[in-house]
Parts: C-alpha cells; structure tokens; sequence
C-alpha cells in the first residue's frame, strides 16, 4: 500500500453497499465499457469499485488538485488495472470550458456510465445543475448516472439527524445543502434523463438512478 493512499471511515463504511448496488444495475461481461467518477475524492472509492469491474474502464476526476496523488495511488495499486489517473474537473463549469487535457480524453456520448458520491449537498447547487448537464453530453444513450448520498423527498427530509446536518451544513456554507430529489428530476429532464431507480442504503442515504434517454 502506498504511502500516500488516504483513507475515510465513511467511504470504509459505505463502499460495500454502494457496491452491491452499482453491481446490480451494470453490465459485468461486455468489454471495454466506460465508467466517468465525477469529484473521486481520495480514490478510496474508485480503488474498492474497479476490481469489482475489470470490464469497465473507470476514469476518475477530481477538482481538489491535492487529491490527485493519493487518486493516484490507488490507480497505482489497483490489481486489475483498470482505474485510469485523475483527470482535473470543474464540474460547475461548462464542458467546453474543461481543461484541454480533460477534454482530449472525455468525449461527448462515450460513457456507458457515470458516479457520484457525497458530492451534491457539500457543493453549490450550480455543481449539482454542471452534473446532471454534463451527464446528458457524455452518456451514451441508455447509459446510467449513479448519485449517492442524503436526500430530501418532495419537500421532506427524514430523519431528524438528516434535518440536524442539513442545518450543519447550512451553517458551515450557505450555498450548501441536502438537495431534493423533486429538484434533481427537473435537472434531470432539461438534460435528457430520467429518475430510473431510488434505492434506499444504511445511514439514511440513498442510490439513485438516472437513465440517458
């Protein structure tokens, strides 16, 4: 193990599940599909998922430019050889304002699928809109984008300790927040996708699933 690979107790506690549900709703036998993970954080993600996907080439982004050597790290350790080194992204940003090195290597309608974890409700909401935009120019049709995280429900956000760190992050940035779903299918919509699948994880967190139409 690299030196440099950082880890996170909630990454650690929540990389089982959020494996069992991206394995139930990808392709694990065709070859040389593609998998984009916007905002990979420390890689502990991406080092767990690949080996679980040796079909599936998965790239990963991140916009902290300090994660990029413990991103690397992982990409370094990883056995089956299939996580591809952090590319940088400003997902707020159009995608013709990518960086040129980004650009050279993502390609509009060459994803097969895109991840997201825990990103939305710790960034502004013109990240979430940059997301769901990029989403519906890099999928292929029929391709999936798979969030995961804390979210309100038609105005509702349950349980009180989703309330109390919704309030907490509030505090701590104002352009912050647990965002609602009902507002994720309206992005969804104007950038050609749908709300496919919700399905509900530990921790009051959930998975959901948004198909290119």
């Amino acid at each position: 193990m690299s030196a440099i690979k950082r880890t996170h107790p909630s990454a650690d506690r929540n990389s089982q599940p959020i494996s069992e549900a991206l394995l139930s709703q990808v392709d694990k036998q065709t070859p040389n599909l593609r998998l984009l993970e916007i905002a990979s954080g420390s890689g502990q993600h991406a080092g767990f998922l690949a080996p679980l996907l040796p079909n599936i080439s998965y790239q990963t982004t991140e916009y902290s430019r300090q994660d990029f050597n413990s991103i690397s790290a992982y990409v370094t350790d990883c056995t089956t050889g299939n996580i591809c080194p952090p590319l940088f992204v400003d997902i707020s940003q159009e995608l013709q304002q990518w960086e040129a090195g980004t650009l050279q290597q993502v390609k509009p309608g060459s994803y097969d699928y895109m991840l997201n974890c825990n990103m939305m409700h710790i960034s502004p909401w013109n990240c979430s809109v940059g997301l769901f935009r990029a989403a519906g120019q890099l999928l292929k049709s029929g391709g999936k984008l798979f969030t995961y995280g804390p979210y309100a429900q038609d105005g509702q956000l349950t349980p009180q300790s989703n309330v109390d760190f919704d309030a907490d992050l509030r505090r701590r940035n104002s352009t912050w927040g647990i965002r609602d779903i009902r507002d994720l299918k309206q992005l969804a919509e104007t950038n050609g996708l749908k709300l496919d699948r919700v399905t509900d994880m530990p921790s009051n967190n959930k998975f959901l699933t948004w198909l290119k139409l």
